[in-house]
């Protein structure tokens, strides 16, 4: 699979019948996430399907940016204006929903079945009498994933299918930043050998969000603080022209050198993007090796602060808002 063009968190509900079940899920459940627990299916439901048109809303913001990119309006500067105006609203739509299937009430599978508007990914709970409806759920596509809650160690082994929920690229929007992308950087990003390294530097430098764009080519990065990076990637065709254009800002010899053997990376596209006076700098950079192509020449350069989200806009900040994890009626 190729690196997400479009990644960000989103929260994650669980739906059971038992209040202390769902308490110990509160506890351990990984602390960064953002998560509501629900014992009355009702109320879980229509809390859901209040959310497809807040998902329809920031899929036009974000169709928007590339409208406006295509009459001229530069990429960057308009997606750290939509993180910013945006806010935190995006981070509390739900990517994730896990039911327990038996429910006094109404069962876990007829919950689903309620949720036909909510795109979000479906983890069904079983015990040992439900595992046979369960497989026959997955094979008609109703749910994603189903966990017995008798499997060993079901903590990790429900952490870990949600994380992959929750990195699992929207194809929406998936569809509108590719719109970006020339032909040649989509199939350079589909690399495995790329995107694995790529996969490896969000992880490294803490990235909850990220888009990325194809003119300039790079991704435009959030940590959970709400601090931008911008990951310039160049060819190996294009570093003689980015060397050209160190050697015009007047930089020395030995650094227009670097710039053509790809030991470093000066940032001019995203200095003219921001716009102001500062001048492009120049940045070591990394290859990253491909199994099929020329490497691909990375280097990380910190967007200033007043262009960012800010930590009062970070994810981090968001979550810590939410108060503790209490069990919702």
């Amino acid at each position: 699979m190729s690196f997400a063009l479009y990644r960000r968190p989103g929260g994650v509900i669980f739906l059971d019948d038992d209040p202390d079940y769902l308490e110990t899920l509160a506890e351990v459940m990984p602390e960064e996430w953002y998560v509501r627990l629900f014992m009355r299916p009702v109320s879980c439901i229509e809390t859901l399907l209040a959310e497809p048109s807040g998902w329809e809303t920031d899929a036009w913001r974000q169709q928007e940016i590339i409208n406006r990119w295509r009459e001229g309006a530069a990429l960057i500067p308009q997606i750290l204006q939509y993180w910013r105006n945006d806010g935190t609203a995006r981070f509390a739509l739900t990517k994730v929903c896990v039911v327990d299937y038996s429910m006094p009430a109404m069962s876990g599978l007829r919950v689903l079945s309620e949720l036909t508007a909510w795109s979000g990914s479906r983890i069904l709970l079983t015990g040992r009498a439900d595992e046979q409806l369960a497989v026959s759920a997955f094979n008609r596509g109703l749910i994603d994933q189903f966990i017995p809650k008798q499997s060993p160690d079901i903590r990790q082994h429900l952490v870990n299918a949600i994380q992959v929920m929750l990195q699992k690229p929207d194809p929406r929007s998936e569809q509108i930043w590719r719109a970006s992308l020339s032909r040649e950087q989509h199939a350079t990003l589909c690399d495995p050998a790329v995107s694995a390294q790529l996969e490896d530097l969000a992880i490294r430098h803490g990235w909850v969000e990220h888009v990325v764009i194809g003119a300039p080519f790079g991704v435009l990065a959030l940590d959970g603080k709400g601090q931008a990076v911008w990951l310039q990637l160049e060819p190996l065709q294009k570093l003689a022209e980015l060397a050209e254009m160190a050697s015009a800002e007047g930089w020395d010899p030995a650094t227009v050198a670097d710039v053509a053997d790809g030991r470093k990376v000066i940032d001019m596209e995203l200095r003219q993007a921001l716009g102001g006076e500062r001048k492009a700098m120049p940045q070591a950079a990394t290859a990253l090796v491909s199994e099929s192509t020329a490497p691909l020449y990375s280097a990380l350069f910190t967007i200033p602060q007043s262009d960012c989200p800010g930590a009062a806009l970070g994810h981090a900040h968001f979550v810590a808002s939410a108060g503790k994890r209490q069990v919702q009626g």
